[in-house]
C-alpha cells in the first residue's frame, strides 16, 4: 500500500513537472509579444509581436509627430517642423516598455494569464527624442523676435522744454516654459500641436508716472527768449516774462536746485566791483532793496525775485539774478517748495 502510495506521488510530482515545463516554454515562446490591453501612445499594441508594434507605432503615430507644432502669440504665428529639431518617436522604446510590462510577475501567471485571454491594463506614454541644442536654438531666434527691453522714463531739459520720453514696458519670452510646452504638444497623441508662446512683461526701472512724482515741481530759465517756466509733474503749467543777466554778469548756465526760499528778503550785496560803495552791506527791505516780495535763491548769490523795474523785463539788464514781476514772483513763489530743480538754459 505504502509502495502504491509512492508510485502514485511520483506521477503526481512528475506531471506538475511536466505541466509546469509546459507552461515555461510556452510563457519563453511569447517573450516577444506583448499583453493584451497594453496601449502606447494611445495605439492599441496588445498581442502584436515587438517587430509588428514597431510598424504599427510609425504608421499610427509618425504622420502626426512629422507635422510639427505650431506657435501662436499676439495675433502671430510660427510653425516648427518636427525635422527641424531631430523630433523623431522613440519607437523602440516604446516597445520596450509593452514588452517590460508584459513580462511582470512569474511565467506561472504569465502563461495561465495568456491562455486564458486575460489583459493588462496598462499604458506606455508617447516617447519623442529631439534635439536639445536645436529646440533651444529655434527658442532663441522666436525670442529675438518678440523680446522687447522695457524703456525708463527720462527727461532732459533745455531752456524751453523737459524732452520727457515716456516708459514702456518690455516682453520676454519664458523660454524655459516655452520649450516644455512644446515637448508636451509632441508627446501627448491628442493634442491639436498648437501652443502658446509664454512671456512675461518686463517693468521699466523708473515709469512715467514715478518720474512725474519724482519732479512735481520744476523750473526751466531760457535766457535767449526771456521765459521762465514752471513744470507740474512734468507738464508745463505757466510761462513768466522775466529779465536774465546782463552781457558780463550773465545768469550762470546749468542744473541746480532752489536752497534759499525768503518773504521780503533783504539784499545782501555782493563784494563786487560792480556794486561799488554798496559792497558786502545788507540792504533791508524797503525802498533802497532792488530784491522785492519774494527770493528763490539756487546758486552762489544768485536767485529769482521780485522787481519794480518793470521795464527791464524781456532783456539782459540784471547782475546775474532772474527778475520777474512783483505780481508773478507772488503767484510763483508758494508753488516752489525748497530743492525744486531748476535749469538754467
Amino acid at each position: 500500500m505504502r509502495t502504491r502510495l509512492l508510485t502514485i506521488g511520483s506521477a503526481v510530482v512528475l506531471l506538475a513537472l511536466a505541466g509546469a515545463g509546459g507552461l515555461y516554454a510556452y510563457d519563453s515562446s511569447r517573450s516577444d509579444v506583448i499583453a493584451k490591453g497594453i496601449t502606447a501612445g494611445g495605439v492599441d499594441v496588445g498581442g502584436l509581436t515587438a517587430a509588428r508594434a514597431r510598424d504599427v507605432l510609425q504608421r499610427s503615430l509618425g504622420p502626426k509627430l512629422g507635422q510639427g507644432v505650431v506657435l501662436t502669440w499676439g495675433g502671430r504665428h510660427w510653425t516648427l517642423p518636427a525635422a527641424d529639431i531631430d523630433a523623431r518617436l522613440g519607437v523602440d522604446r516604446m516597445v520596450r516598455e509593452a514588452l517590460q510590462r508584459s513580462r511582470e510577475g512569474n511565467f506561472l501567471g504569465r502563461a495561465v494569464r495568456d491562455l486564458r485571454g486575460g489583459e493588462v491594463r496598462d499604458a506606455v506614454p508617447l516617447r519623442v527624442a529631439n534635439s536639445r541644442q536645436k529646440l533651444h536654438g529655434f527658442i532663441d531666434v522666436i525670442a529675438k523676435e518678440i523680446d522687447r527691453p522695457a524703456v525708463s522714463a527720462t527727461f532732459n531739459p533745455t531752456g524751453y522744454s523737459l524732452s520727457v520720453t515716456s516708459s514702456h514696458e518690455g516682453v520676454a519670452v519664458q523660454k524655459k516654459f516655452l520649450a516644455v510646452r512644446i515637448l508636451r504638444q509632441l508627446r501627448d497623441p491628442a493634442s491639436g500641436h498648437v501652443a502658446a508662446i509664454p512671456t512675461r512683461t518686463l517693468r521699466p526701472h523708473v515709469s512715467s508716472a514715478r518720474l512725474a512724482y519724482k519732479y512735481q515741481t520744476f523750473i526751466t530759465i531760457d535766457r535767449a527768449h526771456f521765459t521762465l517756466r514752471l513744470w507740474k509733474n512734468l507738464h508745463l503749467a505757466r510761462s513768466y516774462r522775466i529779465a536774465v543777466g546782463r552781457q558780463g554778469l550773465e545768469t550762470p548756465a546749468g542744473l541746480y536746485e532752489i536752497n534759499d526760499r525768503q518773504v521780503n528778503p533783504s539784499w545782501h550785496v555782493p563784494n563786487s566791483s560792480w556794486a561799488g560803495a554798496l559792497a558786502g552791506r545788507v540792504i533791508p527791505p524797503g525802498p533802497e532793496d532792488p530784491i522785492k516780495a519774494r527770493w528763490l535763491g539756487f546758486y552762489n548769490g544768485a536767485g529769482i525775485h521780485g522787481t519794480d523795474e518793470i521795464s527791464s523785463l524781456g532783456t539782459a539788464a540784471s547782475h546775474g539774478c532772474i527778475r520777474m514781476s512783483i505780481p508773478d514772483v507772488e503767484q510763483l513763489y508758494p508753488q516752489v517748495p525748497l530743492h525744486t530743480p531748476i535749469y538754467v538754459g
